[in-house]
């Protein structure tokens, strides 16, 4: 069979790795790729949210099953696009991708189905977000999350510890709109304490299959200090989610997500990823994201068992009662390696070195991400450069070859986490 991925990151660079894996699978193609993914699959040069464009691929392609990588194209209505043209895809369609396109509308879904999250307001008017910022710092509050209400690419999410910052954030998002019209809207919520835990299953609307738990690295400097990013990297699996507690998540907030978007006539068929807290009163929800987390697949495909295609097509065809997930006992360390400034402002064209020599450290990968090649050279081509993948029989183990295939790497300006997964080893 045929397979197209859209997208072109780290991300799509694990899924193309794991279907490449598929005996089922004849020919992949990426779109638009990237210099990693390039030695796997054909790339073709049509953006991710060109729709039209991927479907007529696919169309003429012959292709059997479209996978899609980032939320752009899913919130936009690529699936709707591809299924009104008679197209397998795996993912969500435009209406229950709205648990990720609009916070507003995640956190509205999260109050009417009771699924634990911290409070929250909306606020369309800055004036009245900053005057609730204000008496809510009045009244004792140790910080606030200020959420941009449409896609931001993982960057529309800002803790604030002060009047100041918050009222900065609030006027950078809401009247300078430094994220466009995702600012258009905001939500403001009390801060959780706790530790962070990425939940990822497959459904195909009834039938819900569980991921192993991950903790993504979302700052950009150790330590979790610095600005926010897409993600400095993830470790899996995640021992402070208990089975017991995974269950709960499952059952308060995972199943009730999906019967909100099967309650509004559109079931939810795809990867629904749970941003939770574990806190001391239990866990609880941050956000939800309708796809693959990046760089949390980087962590997960590589311990799973199954063929990721048959996964997927049981999803599609609502048949993943038959499923039954496997896992490696092993555990995964992805380090990321961004260029120098990100997630401000960096360079790109910078000639990367070390590739093969990263790629000898035993049961490492090395997944690309802003990467391109231009003649024999693999060259940075945005600001997540590489994803590090390393398998031990211990997260210390995984973590340390994660780190030997790091200092393999080189290029100009070049900036990594050192603290991957160090206070769980």
């Amino acid at each position: 069979m045929k397979v197209l991925v859209i997208g072109g990151g780290g991300r799509e660079h694990a899924l193309v790795w794991k279907i490449a894996q598929s005996p089922k699978v004849t020919k992949i193609y990426a779109a638009p790729g990237n210099a990693g993914i390039a030695e796997l699959a054909e790339c073709v040069p049509i953006k991710a949210t060109d729709i039209e464009s991927l479907a007529s691929f696919a169309e003429r392609n012959r292709i059997d099953l479209t996978v899609v990588g980032p939320e752009s194209p899913l919130i936009a209505g690529v699936v709707d696009v591809f299924e009104t043209r008679g197209l397998a895809i795996f993912g969500p369609s435009k209406e229950p991708a709205r648990l990720e396109g609009s916070k507003v509308y995640a956190k509205e879904v999260m109050r009417r189905y009771r699924i634990p999250t911290a409070d929250f307001s909306v606020f369309s008017e800055p004036h009245s977000a900053a005057e609730y910022a204000h008496r809510r710092f009045q009244e004792g509050a140790k910080g606030l999350v200020i959420k941009a209400d449409g896609e931001a690419a993982g960057k529309g999410v800002f803790v604030v510890h002060h009047l100041d910052e918050a009222l900065e954030v609030i006027h950078s998002l809401m009247e300078e709109r430094v994220l466009g019209e995702a600012g258009a809207r905001v939500v403001i919520e009390e801060v959780l304490v706790g530790e962070e835990a990425s939940l990822m299953a497959f459904t195909d609307g009834a039938t819900v299959l569980p991921m192993l738990p991950v903790q993504d690295y979302k700052r950009a400097l150790d330590h979790d200090r610095g600005a926010n990013t897409g993600g400095m990297g993830s470790i899996c699996p995640l021992r402070l989610v208990t089975p017991e507690l995974q269950q709960q998540a499952i059952e308060q907030i995972i199943h009730p997500a999906i019967r909100a978007t099967r309650d509004a006539g559109i079931p939810f068929r795809g990867v629904l990823y749970a941003g939770t807290m574990v806190t001391e009163e239990g866990i609880k929800t941050l956000e939800f994201n309708v796809r693959f987390g990046d760089p949390e697949t980087q962590a997960v495909l590589p311990l799973l068992e199954n063929d990721i295609v048959e996964v997927m097509q049981a999803a599609v065809e609502c048949r993943l009662d038959e499923v039954t997930l496997q896992w490696k006992p092993r555990y995964a360390v992805c380090v990321v390696i961004v260029s120098g400034g990100y997630p401000g402002k960096y360079e790109t064209g910078l000639p990367i070195e070390g590739l093969d020599e990263a790629a000898q450290v035993p049961e490492c990968v090395v997944f690309h991400a802003g990467t391109r090649r231009e003649g024999d050279k693999v060259v940075t081509a945005g600001g997540r450069v590489l994803g590090v993948t390393a398998l031990g029989d211990t997260l210390a183990q995984a973590r340390g070859r994660a780190y030997d295939a790091v200092r393999c790497i080189r290029f100009e300006y070049m900036h990594y986490r050192t603290d991957i997964g160090m206070k769980w080893v």
